[in-house]
């Protein structure tokens, strides 16, 4: 089992490339994006030293596949999918925000919340929840976009425009795609036995039109609990049974790791990146229920790029 940790392509068109944590991204003519999602993973903000074979794959194929079932909602920046790893899209002019939109009481909010904290991005928060409530209403928490290496922010809707950092018209119309889009999630994830209990968004501007960029639903920017047990582990303040990339911070956890200065992050032996791999055809195959296809990956950047060009010159 081969993993994709590193790119370097060059492709026709091609101005710029960035390379973000999981994903590298092409800029081609300054119109179009050529996103390959590699197997590289991340927690804590830190990029893992070990690639996960077949990560960078289900990543992919999960968010074209809840790109083209949000269509109706809001435009989106995906134009075709040519290989299993990479997304060709529209380039956009995004927003520095990430749109975190909260349905349950869990993760970093609840660890703020259990010190104390009874607001959050400018959200009052009621007294006396516990860890995995739902909340009444979906809230929607943003963070600043940071730059590599840097953690991200909470950030208000009210920071925001005073920032600059959108308009009122145009904050306005995230809130209003990020609700539409986590309901759209909920109702889909609900008929496969799921809850998603939070996820992010990102948009962008092209044309002066807003339109919903980068990955949607996949695990890696979501978090799902199985519903069945759900109420039962609830109420006996047992941990859920989740679907999300939270078990690879709970292994770092375990193995005394949280992205803090002096940390060194623990050996990913051969064992650990199997079981990793496991898991995420498990969330691919519950998430989307469909059977998780391996790609061939003797020659993972040479079959991208054979794609890629393919797409690209026709």
């Amino acid at each position: 089992m081969k993993a994709l940790t590193k790119t370097d392509f060059n492709f026709p068109g091609q101005k710029s490339v960035y390379h973000g944590k999981v994903r590298d991204v092409y800029n081609i003519n300054g119109e179009k994006l050529v996103m390959v999602a590699t197997d590289r993973i991340s927690a804590f903000d830190v990029v893992l030293p070990e690639g996960i074979p077949y990560k960078g794959q289900m990543l992919n194929q999960i968010a074209a596949k809840f790109l083209d079932a949000t269509t109706d909602i809001c435009p989106n920046w995906k134009l075709a999918t040519p290989d299993p790893m990479v997304t060709v899209g529209v380039l956009c002019e995004g927003f520095p925000v990430e749109m975190i939109v909260r349905g349950y009481l869990c993760g970093s909010a609840w660890r703020a919340y259990k010190s104390g904290v009874r607001e959050i991005c400018g959200v009052k928060l009621p007294d006396g929840m516990r860890e995995n409530e739902k909340f009444p209403e979906p809230i929607v928490t943003p963070t600043t976009k940071a730059e590599m290496g840097l953690h991200d922010e909470d950030i208000s809707k009210e920071e925001i425009l005073k920032q600059g950092l959108a308009t009122p018209e145009e904050y306005e119309v995230l809130e209003k795609y990020t609700l539409a889009l986590f309901k759209r999630g909920t109702e889909i994830a609900a008929e496969r036995g799921l809850i998603l209990v939070d996820t992010k968004y990102e948009f962008g501007k092209h044309n002066g039109t807003i339109y919903l960029m980068d990955e949607i639903h996949t695990p890696d920017s979501s978090r799902y609990f199985y519903s069945e047990g759900y109420q039962e582990r609830f109420e006996k303040g047992e941990p859920q049974k989740q679907l999300s990339k939270e078990f690879v911070r709970e292994w770092l956890m375990e193995n005394g790791f949280q992205g803090k200065d002096g940390q060194k992050v623990p050996e990913m032996t051969p064992a650990i990146v199997q079981s990793i791999s496991d898991r995420y055809i498990e969330l691919f195959e519950n998430i989307t229920g469909e059977k998780f296809v391996k790609e061939d990956t003797s020659n993972i950047a040479e079959r991208i790029e054979k794609n890629v060009m393919n797409f690209l010159t026709k």
